[in-house]
Order: structure tokens, then C-alpha cells, then sequence
């Protein structure tokens, strides 16, 4: 079965004035769109039909470089929805808390280093909190639409919690203030959600 762009869970304008409606729209109904629809078209007829995005992901090293862009696009955006919320922001709790704690020292100096690694990640690319193959977490920052699941990259794992610093990602409200944007992303990260990839990734 062809994969399918997942619906938004709230309005377009719902995370205002963090991320404004224009760029929600355009974002999920033609980039995500467009990545979902050259994904399909790069896997028809193939043997990844059939597959897991996971399970592509994980053997894009030899795949084609359509299959891997479009791959990346499709998955990441997947999670960054699912990720934001109007009602998010705060601080996570529980496990998710304790292991943020133990491995940053605070909650404040995790932020700071996954600030960090967005807005010097250079040019076009992503900002993730991932659960490495150790079971720790760990911040870390890909290129393009280059994610930590794909075998291709030096530091992998189980993405938690992403963030899109493509410039299409926030241009209209921000133009090149990344660091704003970055900044009033926290104003909407769905922590709850971020918690339930952690428990699930942990398993």
C-alpha cells in the first residue's frame, strides 16, 4: 500500500504566532505532500513496496538518492506534526524528565544544546533528540532530509523529538532569524507525544 500523507491533528492556524497558518499550509499540503507522492513514485513496482518507512530508512545507503530524499521527507515531517501541539510547551515529566536530567544535567542546558544544534546546523536540515542504540539520549543535527534511522549517518538512533530548520520551515514569519524561530518552537513542542516515542523507543 502506498504511503499516505497524515492529516494534521489541528488547524492550520492553530499554532499561532509561533508558527503562522500560511506556512502550515504550505509546509504539510505541498512539501510534505510532495515528498509523500515522489516516495511512492520512487518505490513503485520496486521490492521496497510493501516495506516500512523504518525499513527503508534503514538500508538507504543503498537505495537511490530519490528514495532516501523523499524517504527522509516523508518520516520527518510525519514526526514534526506529531510532535507540536497548541496546547505544548513547558517541560516534559516522568521518565522522560529523568532521563533529560541525567544526561544534560538540566532541562535547561538539554535545551541549549538542542538550540544549539539547530540553529548551526548549516543550511537545510534537521535538529533531533534521539535514543541511541544504548538506550541513552543524545542530541544531534542531520542535512537535508537526512534523519538518525537511515544507515548513512555516524550517529544513529530512534528520533524523539525533530525540528525542521529548512528555511521553508519558518521563512514567511522569520525570514533568516532562525534563532527566533527556534526559540518559540519550545513554545509548542507536545511533550506528552516526545514521552510516548521515548517509553516506545526504550521498549
Amino acid at each position: 500500500m502506498a504511503f499516505q500523507l497524515p492529516p494534521l491533528t489541528y488547524s492550520f492556524d492553530a499554532l499561532e504566532p509561533h508558527i503562522d497558518a500560511r506556512t502550515m499550509e504550505i509546509h504539510h499540503d505541498k512539501h510534505h505532500a510532495g515528498y509523500t507522492n515522489n516516495l511512492n513514485g520512487a518505490i513503485e513496482g520496486s521490492a521496497l513496496e510493501g516495506k516500512t518507512i523504518e525499513e527503508i530508512l534503514g538500508q538507504v545507503s543503498k537505495q537511490s538518492p530519490a528514495v532516501r530524499n523523499n524517504g527522509g521527507g516523508y518520516y520527518n515531517h510525519s514526526l514534526f506534526w506529531e510532535i507540536m501541539s497548541p496546547d505544548g510547551g513547558g517541560e516534559p515529566d516522568g521518565d522522560l524528565a529523568a532521563a533529560i536530567n541525567a544526561r544534560f544535567g538540566s532541562f535547561n542546558e538539554f535545551k541549549a544544546a538542542f538550540t544549539k544544534a539547530a540553529t548551526t546546523q548549516f543550511g537545510s536540515g534537521w535538529a533531533w533528540l534521539i535514543v541511541d542504540a544504548s538506550g541513552e539520549l543524545a542530541v544531534t543535527s542531520t542535512a537535508n532530509q537526512d534523519n538518525p534511522l537511515m544507515d548513512v549517518n555516524p550517529v544513529k538512533g530512534t528520533p524523539i523529538l525533530g525540528l525542521d530548520v529548512w528555511e521553508h520551515a519558518y521563512y514567511l514569519n522569520y525570514q533568516n532569524r532562525r534563532p527566533d524561530y527556534v526559540t518559540a518552537f519550545w513554545n509548542v513542542v507536545n511533550w506528552k507525544a516526545v514521552a510516548a516515542r521515548y517509553a516506545k523507543a526504550k521498549g
